[in-house]
């Protein structure tokens, strides 16, 4: 009878392991199905100086202005289309290429404006025209093409026409993508580093960076524009250099408070997303406050 009980004893620590590694699968299977923010490839902050991103800015609008020249030069008969091109096909190959030169300039400009952004101390008309140099040199890069195209009489009218619609589309095109719709003082980068020293979410797309997320979506720990999306995460220096320079306003209304923020010192998304049906955000944050200034 011992030596039966002490089999049993023996077998009850094989039974356990057996049931244990049949468990394994199953677990593995299943930490894999939870979701996890993914985090970009850069692990540290940019920061550095910007002179390279400036310098490569200012070389490609060179460019387009190179581009700009010769279509200008081929339209006034200064210049001829090499390799027997036609004027139409010379000229819409001087309109792609000034567009892309001007649409990958102002990313550029863009990039060093975010991981250096200029003071608000130094005027605002200033700051306007130094985040928006882009949409400045999109204009100065098709402008006085298109104002030739359609004064010039010598052009048969089917390449005048296309040449100039080309031109137009173009300038809407690079004018829009060049533009810093949300910029971000420095000031205001500084005070979102020195506040916020948890990591930060933001979509591929997306223009702002949120507070919270979870993987469940869960109402009281993820912001409403994340729900059911798996977001990029990083800290806030990170989002701002990737063009994620303003809070998400559902995030600054209802998690400020408990992450001890300070909306007014920070870049927050424009209060109007805010006011959407169905994100009932609370009365009395500081939207509320700084809409019912606005209003008086």
């Amino acid at each position: 009878m011992a030596e039966n009980k002490t089999t049993k004893a023996e077998a009850a620590p094989k039974k356990v392991t057996q049931s244990a590694k049949k468990a394994e699968p199953a677990v593995k299977k299943a930490a894999q199905t939870i979701k996890k923010p993914q985090t970009i490839a850069v692990t540290s902050p940019t920061g550095g100086s910007t002179v390279g991103l400036r310098i490569g800015a200012v070389a490609l609008w060179l460019l387009a202005l190179i581009c700009e020249a010769f279509a200008v030069m081929a339209l006034l008969e200064y210049f001829f289309p090499p390799f027997g091109m036609s004027p139409m096909a010379f000229l819409i190959g001087m309109i792609v290429l000034d567009l892309a030169f001007t649409i990958l300039a102002a990313q550029l400009w863009k990039k060093a404006n975010h991981i250096k952004p200029m003071s608000e101390k130094r005027g605002k008309l200033l700051f306007y025209l130094w985040n928006e140099l882009g949409v400045i040199m999109a204009c100065i890069c098709f402008l006085p093409l298109i104002v030739l195209l359609l004064k010039n009489d010598k052009l048969d009218k089917k390449t005048k026409a296309i040449a100039t619609v080309c031109a137009m589309i173009a300038l809407l095109i690079s004018g829009t993508v060049s533009a810093d719709w949300n910029p971000i003082t420095a000031e205001q980068k500084e005070e979102a580093e020195a506040q916020i020293t948890t990591n930060v979410y933001w979509t591929q797309f997306g223009h702002k960076y949120h507070l919270k997320w979870s993987a469940d979506g869960d109402e009281e720990s993820c912001c409403t524009y994340l729900r059911g999306k798996e977001p990029y995460e990083g800290t806030v220096t990170q989002a701002i250099e990737a063009g994620r320079t303003s809070i998400c306003a559902y995030c600054a209304a209802h998690y400020a408070a408990e992450m001890g923020l300070e909306l007014e010192d920070l870049n927050v998304e424009d209060r109007d997303t805010a006011e959407q049906p169905g994100l009932n955000i609370k009365p009395g944050t500081q939207n509320d406050t700084q809409s019912n200034t606005e209003d008086e």
